[in-house]
This record gives structure tokens, sequence and C-alpha cells, in this order.
């Protein structure tokens, strides 16, 4: 699967300091990478309802972590998915009358125009389940061959009680796994099972549902090994960040570490889990299910501007849950507005101290809004023009912008 196109990145004078990101596992500020080369895997869309903005945020986050470490002199191996069979995608296939390929690849197409309009830069790995099953099935194979898998009603299923440290990625206690398991695609009460949080591996073929040949007989992976296959067979264990929505922590991340875990003697996984909060409206998550979504594709086809959508997005803190409105747009779109015309400017407060600024706000856990503050405020002193001095400011101040924050504001 080929990624999206990417913008160019200024370079930029001097250096960062190291980036830290709050560890879903460890509870606490951890360096994010120590290089030369920084290794991140964030899971993708199942394309079949993109590209909302509960998405857009989570991505918009991530790419300021991989920005950042550009910024750094690192070189960066960012590893994406796509859930390009799944049960939510078949079920909207039977929905709406289509082939569930033909949905899948409409949707990647489109979430791929978003990104390219809120100027994410790519992964370098991009890669769809799909494309996985073989690698996939081998994994199972040997999970079971380890005894850590086991059939139900010819459906194979992963047996967590067999991972070292299973239950340290999202720190829950035993009911909140339990509850979480079966909101989010577990089926804690099926019969013949093991153990309520034990997870499906690989689903055995079902009546006008795709499957694939394979050595465990005709069928489909289930949710979670196909990112431990990808993640295994592009940036190896341990890698630097594993990203995503808070609402992966568990089960999928939990389970993906568990059964990276025991297929690799007890490696760690990913020596930092980072999860970005939930975006919300009317009141509640945004999501698929509850259908009250708002999509980029549509803010564009509105007129909006993506640079605005973007600035919407990073005004919040990335681990925030916060609530989407119409005015969020607007105060974005008039912040956009006011940057452009002080980016105009024949010369400038120093553009040293706005990178400056930028940057250690950045490396703080990623303070998006601290970051948006300090250009703030830079252009307020370039609108009254005091002490306004410096015509190479407002270029070096544009590329601080640019490639650190992602959003053009040259003309």
């Amino acid at each position: 699967m080929q990624p999206w196109p990417g913008s160019a990145v200024p370079p930029l004078p001097g250096s960062p300091p190291a980036l830290r990101l709050w560890d879903t596992a460890s509870r606490s500020l951890r360096i994010a990478a120590a290089g030369p080369v920084a290794t991140m895997y964030v899971c993708g869309i199942t394309p079949y309802d993109a590209t909302h903005l509960g998405h857009a945020a989570t991505y918009v986050a991530f790419d300021l972590v991989h920005r950042a470490w550009l910024d750094s002199g690192l070189q960066v191996h960012y590893v994406q998915n796509v859930t390009d069979v799944d049960d939510p995608l078949l079920e909207r296939a039977v929905a709406t009358g289509q082939d569930w390929r033909e949905l899948a690849s409409e949707q990647t197409a489109l979430f791929s125009r978003d990104m390219v309009a809120l100027r994410v830069l790519p992964p370098r790995s991009y890669v769809g389940a799909v494309e996985t099953i073989p690698r996939v099935a081998e994994l199972v194979a040997a999970l079971r061959d380890a005894g850590a898998a086991y059939d139900v009603d010819g459906d194979l299923y992963f047996a967590v009680r067999s991972a070292p440290g299973f239950g340290t990625v999202a720190g829950l206690d035993e009911q909140q796994m339990r509850d979480l398991f079966a909101e989010r695609g577990g089926d804690p009460d099926r019969p013949g099972k093991r153990d309520p949080l034990d997870c499906l591996l690989w689903q055995a073929a079902r009546p006008g549902e795709p499957s694939w040949d394979s050595p465990l007989g005709p069928g489909r992976p289930g949710w979670h090994l196909e990112c431990v296959a990808i993640a295994l067979d592009t940036i190896g264990m341990p890698f630097d960040v594993q990203g995503g929505g808070r609402d992966l922590a568990f089960p999928h991340h939990e389970m993906g570490a568990a059964e990276a875990c025991t297929l690799r003697g007890g490696t760690p996984y990913a020596r930092t889990y980072v999860h970005a909060g939930m975006v919300g409206l009317d009141g509640e998550k945004m999501s698929k299910s509850r259908g009250n979504l708002v999509f980029v594709s549509r803010l564009l086809a509105a007129g909006h501007d993506p640079a605005a959508v973007r600035l919407a997005l990073l005004a919040h803190h990335y681990r925030d849950d916060w609530e989407w409105s119409d005015a969020e747009l607007a105060r974005a779109q008039a912040r956009l507005v006011r940057w452009r015309k002080a980016f105009e400017a024949q010369s400038g407060p120093s553009g040293e101290q706005l990178l400056s600024a930028v940057r250690e706000r950045l490396s703080d856990d990623l303070d998006a809004p601290g970051a948006l503050a300090a250009v703030d405020a830079w252009v307020g002193a370039t609108e009254l023009g005091a002490d306004v001095v410096d015509p190479q400011a407002p270029a070096l101040a544009a590329a601080t912008v640019d490639a650190l924050l992602g959003v053009e504001v040259a003309g």
C-alpha cells in the first residue's frame, strides 16, 4: 500500500531539547527516542467512515512527534496500518450494498487526501491488514505451537495469561478490562473460552464473509495480531513509540503487546505507549457507532482552509478530551488570518527566540497550545512594531511554524 505524498519540511538552525512524551504504561514522562533512528507505530483507520476529527486530532498529534524527531536530526521510521478487513467494515458494506474491497479502497483514498490537506507527514511503511494475512497465519501457528493459543469451535484464541506482563500497558483492574473488552470488540462471554479476556487470533471462514486459505484452515485474522505482524516485520521490537487514541490502550495495545512478548520471549514490545484524548460533539465522544461525526473532507468542501482545521486541532493538548464546535474553527480561522498578515511584514522580533520557545513547548509532551501561544506573542510584537528590526525574522518564524507545527503561513 502506498502512503500519501508528503510536503517538504524546512530545515531549522540549531537543535531542540529531547522530546519527552507521557507513557501510559509507566504513568511518567519519558524521552521518546534516543536515536539515531526513531521508530513509531501508530494504529491506522478501519476504512469505512474516514476521516472524522477524532482521527485527524490523533494523526496531527503524532505528526508533531514525527516533526520534532526530524528537527532533532533523527531518522524516522514511522509505520501505520490500515485495517482493510474487519467486522465494522464488512457490516457497513452490507448495509450500503457496496463491495467491501471497494469501500475500503474508497475510504483509504479519502483518508490520504485528508492527510495531504492537513499536511500530515506520511509514514515510511503503510501496510494493509489484507497484505499481512499470510504472516498473521504464521504467527498464530507459532503461538499455538507455544501453547499460547487454543481452539474454540474452529476459531483460534490467544491465552492472555500466558503473556509476561499482561495488563501493564493500560494499567486497568480485572473488571475494567472485562467491561472495556465487551465494549470494544471483544467477546468475554463466549462459551468455551478459558478466560473471558482471551482474544480472537484467527476466525474460521463464515458464510458470506471473506476468507483466505492458510495452514490454519480458511479464515481471516482477529483484530490485534495484524499490527504485531506489521510492527515485527518493519521496525522490530522494542520500538520507541506505540501510538493511537486512548480507546486503543485497552484492548488493542494491551493485547498486541501481550502477543508480541509471547512470540519474542518477553522482550518489551514498545518503550513508550502514547495515547491521544477523545474529541467530542454534542456532549458525547465523536465515534462512528454514535454517528456524531464531523468529517475533514466536508469541512474542506465547505470552503474551510485546511490550515485553520489543523490550527483548531493544535489548540488542544493531545492528551486532553475536548468538544468540537463551530466556534473552534472560527477562532482558528481568525488566528490564521492574523498570523499570515504578520508573516508578510518586512521585519519582526527575534526569529531565534520564537524558534527556541516553540521547540521548548513541543519537547514538553507536545504542548501545542503553548507553542501556539508563543507564535501569538511573536505576532503581537510584530503588530505593535516595537523593536521590530530584524528583516530575517519573518522568514525564520515562518519556517519554524511550517517545520514544527505543520502550518504554512508564508505567501
